[in-house]
């Protein structure tokens, strides 16, 4: 039923064969099902009346025994419909898929619960990743669940603080190499090939990307079985785009969906391989040596699966557009004051991307817009209180703080004599 196979030469692997890229011509590997088998376990199943999560829809991902599997009660988060921001954008129809409800902040847990169920599946003891920072906090955190040894590699450079807390305080064994993240990628790639005792589970793990794809799953459910018209998202190593669209698909080649989405892709302006490849009308990408932006979560210069992003984007007729730090930052807060909802700076450029391919008239005014935002704000608070106003400090007197607030005295009542 389950299979790997290539996405260039479709070379075919077993289910639990351990390789991460295709030995005949070394590209990316996907997972492949039989969904008329699907479609048979489904008819016996009762998915539809369990509570959203990620193994809700156990019955669609590759796992053979489920007593095997590690979770956090990941999945099942909120599909925000956001009428003050569609009154500020002016777009039509717009909701927030907010992903920084998962266990560890981020959609990273959606991956990692599969990716760790099958390393245990596969009777691995320890688990490796290179990391800006959610993936190895959700490996870590799913690791220790596990009982299983986590080690991470992360690059030089400014990581934010609340999430390399996360995966030390897991108890992963963390080490920062003087480089890129792709060379700590590659470096990661390289340990695990070489010691095969040592697991892989950054998104080039197509396993990760299978528990991604609940993400579409659940959309469609929250929108009583109905795909949106378009799903606006941040690419960064662009695993989750690719793996956004395979969940759609699925759902559509089952009947459980009429129609599919336009994917949106957004990027940094100092990280945007993808969008500019979308915009040339290339079939390549030019990698980026030094990538820059303050959203530190898509600052990658060479997305391991760049192939898969081109390929959901063009499938689904979507398209992808660069943003500023200045436009991260002004969504950012525009998405706190006008939803109350905090996210990191990276989640922030589906708004900020959002808002200005509707400025530019390539979406629009009915369409049914998700844009997803992929991590809590408190995963990098420091970009968001030196952008901020300061508190406001005045003496410890109710006349003080009254004049500050720009509250007028109360006017004494009026004494009627009886």
């Amino acid at each position: 039923m389950v299979h790997q196979a290539c996405i260039a030469c479709g070379e075919k692997y077993d289910a639990d064969e351990i390789v991460y890229l295709c030995k005949r011509c070394g590209d990316l590997l996907e997972v492949k099902y039989d969904y008329d088998v699907i479609k048979a376990k489904l008819e016996k199943s009762d998915w539809q009346t369990m509570t959203l999560s990620v193994w809700r829809y156990k019955d669609f991902m590759p796992i053979r025994d489920p007593s095997k599997i590690v979770s956090l009660n990941e999945g099942g988060t909120g599909l925000y419909s956001c009428q003050r921001l569609v009154n500020l954008l002016g777009v039509g129809q717009l909701y927030v898929k907010n992903e920084g409800e998962n266990p560890t902040g981020s959609f990273k847990d959606r991956g990692m619960t599969l990716g760790i169920t099958k390393a245990v599946e596969l009777n691995m003891k320890t688990v490796i990743c290179a990391s800006t920072g959610n993936t190895s906090a959700s490996l870590a955190a799913y690791a220790a669940r596990a009982g299983l040894q986590c080690i991470v590699l992360i690059p030089s450079g400014k990581i934010a603080y609340g999430k390399l807390a996360q995966a030390m305080v897991y108890g992963a064994k963390v080490v920062q190499i003087r480089g890129s993240f792709d060379q700590a990628l590659k470096m990661v790639l390289d340990l695990s090939e070489k010691h095969r005792e040592v697991y892989l589970l950054n998104s080039i793990n197509p396993y990760r990307l299978e528990g991604q794809k609940s993400l579409a799953y659940e959309i469609c459910d929250q929108l009583n079985r109905e795909a949106p018209d378009r799903v606006v998202l941040p690419v960064g190593n662009a695993g989750n785009i690719s793996a956004l669209w395979k969940g759609f698909t699925e759902f559509h080649k089952l009947g459980l969906i009429d129609k599919l989405p336009k994917m949106t892709g957004i990027q940094a302006e100092g990280a945007a391989p993808i969008a500019r490849a979308i915009k040339n009308g290339s079939n390549e990408i030019t990698p980026i040596k030094q990538p820059e932006t303050i959203a530190t979560a898509i600052r990658i210069g060479a997305p391991v699966s760049w192939k898969k992003a081109l390929r959901a984007i063009r499938e689904s007729k979507g398209t992808a557009e660069t943003v500023t730090d200045e436009e991260i930052l002004e969504a950012q807060k525009m998405l706190a004051r006008s939803e109350g909802l905090f996210v990191e700076p990276a989640s922030a450029s589906s708004i900020a991307g959002l808002k200005k391919l509707f400025e530019s008239g390539k979406i629009d005014k009915d369409e049914v817009i998700v844009c997803v935002a992929t991590g809590h704000g408190l995963k990098d608070p420091d970009i968001a209180i030196k952008t901020s106003e300061k508190p406001f400090e005045v003496d410890a007197e109710m006349e003080s703080i009254e004049k500050l607030l720009g509250l007028s005295k109360p006017i004494p009542a009026t004494v009627v004599s009886r």
